[in-house]
């Protein structure tokens, strides 16, 4: 009994439930599960509460006033095509004496129009990035309560010695991350920076922004056998690693 209770944990069942991605029959199974073992119901109350606390400490916010300036945009459009109307109308019933007012009007509406798709391109992007901020905040949850999440401690050589990092790789979902708790201090014309080797080809992470939030996890490419880098580079960063700076690696 308690290795059929020990498969279903180191599944991701519980998680994918939590996340509302299982389907019906899995929905039962998870339930059952949770009303018939004290220890699956245990295990469901932590990831909830885990769950909870994450999704509030990266809870994504609505850019202020975006609401405001769609609203104002739809009244304006609104306003602009019942006077476009209007001046269509009395257009028609005075051809002869303003011919070129069809022209105009056209122009207006074709702007009217470029507006419109500016303004609904703009949501567009926006739903996708809170889509893919959802989603990473989804991975990042999955990592830190999967069983099978290895963790590596990840420390910086003699031109960093106070670097402190800590790798999480997941090998079965294929998903790794980082958390850098704490950077060195280091002259104003220079940065660290984050690089990783996949399948023989080095792949730029970006800038390592100082470490003010211990929780927060920068998100890694995941390949068997792939090495992360952490390198001294100019200030913005460099589009090639300077080897001879590398402060730190992690294999994975």
């Amino acid at each position: 009994m308690k290795d059929k209770i020990k498969i279903f944990l180191d599944s991701d069942l519980l998680e994918k439930y939590l996340l509302g991605t299982t389907n019906a029959q899995e929905n039962l199974q998870v339930e059952r599960y949770i009303a018939m073992y004290p220890q699956v119901r245990e295990t469901y109350d932590e990831l909830q509460e885990n769950l909870e606390a994450f999704a509030k400490l990266h809870a994504i916010k609505t850019p202020e006033g975006l609401k405001q300036r769609i609203i104002a945009r739809i009244k304006s459009e609104h306003v602009g095509r019942k006077r476009f109307f209007r001046y269509a109308v009395a257009a028609s019933l005075a051809t002869l004496l303003f011919a070129g007012a069809s022209y105009f009007f056209y122009d207006q509406n074709q702007s009217l129009q470029e507006e419109n798709e500016m303004v609904n391109n703009k949501i567009q992007l926006l739903e996708e990035d809170m889509k893919e901020r959802l989603e990473d905040v989804r991975n990042q949850f999955i990592v830190l309560n999967n069983p099978k999440t290895k963790k590596y401690n990840v420390n910086g050589n003699k031109k960093a010695k106070e670097l402190k990092a800590i790798a999480y790789i997941n090998p079965v979902k294929k998903l790794s991350y980082i958390n850098v708790s704490k950077l060195p201090n280091l002259p104003e014309n220079q940065c660290f920076q984050m690089w990783a080797e996949v399948n023989g080809k080095m792949v730029n992470l970006g800038v390592i922004q100082e470490a003010t939030d211990k929780e927060k996890l920068m998100a890694l490419p995941y390949a068997e056998e792939a090495v992360g880098y952490i390198t001294i580079e100019p200030k913005g960063g460099n589009e090639t690693p300077t080897v001879e700076n590398i402060v730190a690696n992690i294999a994975y």
